[in-house]
């Protein structure tokens, strides 16, 4: 299986800016006529997909496209080797940065969101990274 990430954000150019300059990423195609363009340099491709605000994601939809921050249950992790570094490199290409940095015994975290309102972390390992909270041989409840 092949796992990609899409996101829609409503100024395709200022996107792409935004994920080139602030996050690394480098522009793999651009495709269905210019309204999508594939990002690469992550462990999977992040599609850009040009989407207008105020329009539904799919006519059965009783929501429609806001591009204010707003918080949504799946949001983009980046591991980097220096936090700091790539804090400051997102910061000037226009995220906003949520709060202090987060120290934890697995690494550093910043949160963010992107120019377009969606959400984002920075995260940078220490030592084992997750290794060091992960519970081996623990079975997990699919029921709930």
């Amino acid at each position: 299986m092949q796992l990609l990430l899409n996101l829609d954000v409503p100024d395709l150019p200022a996107a792409v800016a935004f994920y080139q300059q602030g996050l690394g990423l480098s522009v793999g195609r651009v495709l269905f006529d210019g309204s999508v363009v594939e990002m690469l340099g992550a462990a999977v491709p992040l599609y850009l997909l040009h989407k207008v605000a105020a329009t539904r994601p799919c006519p059965e939809a009783d929501v429609q496209r806001d591009y204010r921050r707003h918080w949504m249950p799946l949001h983009l992790d980046l591991v980097v080797a220096d936090l700091d570094a790539a804090l400051a490199r997102a910061l000037g290409a226009g995220a906003q940065q949520e709060g202090e940095i987060h120290e934890y015994d697995w690494g550093r975290l910043a949160t963010l969101s992107d120019p377009f309102g969606h959400g984002l972390c920075l995260l940078q390992w220490r030592g084992e990274g997750y290794d060091l909270v992960t519970t081996h041989g623990g079975a997990i409840d699919a029921q709930n």
